[in-house]
């Protein structure tokens, strides 16, 4: 189900910068874990909007056309999601998103009880949580990661939810070892026990390699980043369920106890996503005769997911005569060398070399990528490994069996020539 050479070729048209850096030249992107390349269509979309100058809510036809593209973008926002209930909203960003997704469920809910969070998370997440517990004087409990997988599951959360957690978060795949979590299996497992709880999934990793189901996942708020997602960046998209929606939070007095939203809002950013949706739709086409655009977005993320897993297995396993990251001496995977439940992202280091040295040599090697260091962003995996960085290399379905290939060759030429004999 992954792409035919054709169909990649005209996916990679439709994104700017493919193969080339305004700045730097030809290039392979390897770095989209840190912001996927952009549509075509996003960059035409914002240049519009950016020079309008009319506002929402006036009586006019500019602003009545701008008010139908914050309809659609929301109704683009709700398919993208799979929400059937509650509200979406745009925000300052995905970090943004949690913190306000996370504040208003410690200060909605009953006092006292417990939080839950994970060794696992993003320090957005992490830190709202941290700051919102100590505010309501409640303890934050942890759900330890498991280093050898590089993910988090429900049994590691078990032993921690009792009757009275009032609010958990679960991050739906990890920026730094790119390995998926089973959201829904949490989720239930938290609903089991304590079915009032609040519960908040960062999905800013994960919304460009799979599908999104709120409704199926049965949680209460979830926040992506656009700008990882195709998009741009500028803003974050947040989903809150009803009751989540319903507990008090910072709203302009008189407005409605639905609204998310403060000021008025950035047309652009509405119109862009609706640009990320057209695409997944265009993409999801050409994998099911079904003509629902829903059905045709979750077509396009299994399409998506395929054509990633085949390049992840080339980067770990190896690609025709070339071998893969797991077979080359000195190299250690972050999370371990399974393909299966890993989302676009494998980080490594190189015995005897230092990360940001390999990611120079990549790049003169014409590859971008990225080190990530043992600092507040990727501390809670490298600590516990007792690395002071890696090398993060990240995928998206766009890149090709080729730029592989490069990338491949690219490490031999790191190794000493003792261990690439």
């Amino acid at each position: 189900m992954s792409l035919t050479p054709a169909l990649l070729a005209a996916v990679r048209d439709r994104f700017a910068h493919v193969d080339c850096c305004p700045f730097e030249g030809p290039r392979v992107f390897f770095e989209n874990a840190g912001g996927a390349l952009h549509l075509k269509a996003v960059a035409e979309t914002s240049a519009f909007h950016a020079g309008l100058p009319e506002n929402q809510g006036r009586d006019n036809p500019a602003s009545a056309a701008l008010m139908e593209v914050i309809r659609r973008g929301k109704a683009d926002m709700r398919l993208f999601l799979g929400a059937k209930g509650g509200q979406v909203f745009v925000g300052e960003s995905g970090s943004e998103i949690l913190f306000r997704l996370i504040r208003t469920a410690a200060l909605g809910t009953a006092p006292g009880g417990a939080m839950l969070a994970t060794t696992l998370e993003h320090p957005a997440s992490r830190s709202a949580m941290t700051r919102w517990a100590e505010v309501t004087g409640r303890p934050l409990r942890f759900a330890v990661h498991d280093d050898a997988t590089g993910t988090v599951t429900a049994d590691a959360y078990a032993p921690h939810i009792t009757p009275d957690l009032r609010v958990a978060t679960i991050i739906h795949t990890s920026p730094v070892t790119g390995m998926a979590v089973d959201a829904g299996a949490i989720a239930a497992a938290i609903r089991a026990v304590a079915p009032d709880c609040l519960i908040i999934v960062d999905g800013i990793q994960h919304a460009s390699h799979g599908a999104v189901d709120v409704t199926a996942l049965g949680i209460d708020g979830y926040a992506i980043s656009p700008y990882k997602a195709f998009s741009r960046h500028g803003y974050g998209v947040g989903w809150a369920s009803d009751r989540l929606t319903a507990c008090p939070k910072e709203v302009v007095t008189g407005s409605a106890p639905t609204v998310w939203e403060m000021g008025t809002r950035d047309s652009g950013a509405y119109a862009t996503f609706s640009d990320v949706v057209d695409y997944l739709d265009w993409l999801g086409s050409h994998f099911t005769a079904e003509t629902d655009r829903r059905a045709r977005i979750e077509a396009a993320a299994a399409a998506i997911a395929a054509q990633e897993a085949a390049l992840m297995a080339g980067l770990i396993r190896g690609q025709g005569n070339r071998r893969g990251l797991a077979a080359m001496p000195g190299i250690t995977i972050i999370g371990g060398a399974a393909i299966e439940g890993r989302e676009g992202v494998v980080s490594f280091v190189l015995a005897g070399t230092d990360s940001a040295a390999l990611v120079a040599h990549l790049r003169a090697h014409g590859i971008r990528a990225h080190v990530r260091a043992n600092d507040h962003y990727s501390g809670n995996v490298l600590g516990p490994l007792g690395l002071r960085s890696c090398v993060r290399v990240s995928v998206s379905h766009y890149n090709s069996a080729d730029e592989v290939a490069r990338f491949l060759a690219a490490m031999e030429a790191a190794l000493t020539p003792a261990a690439a004999a």
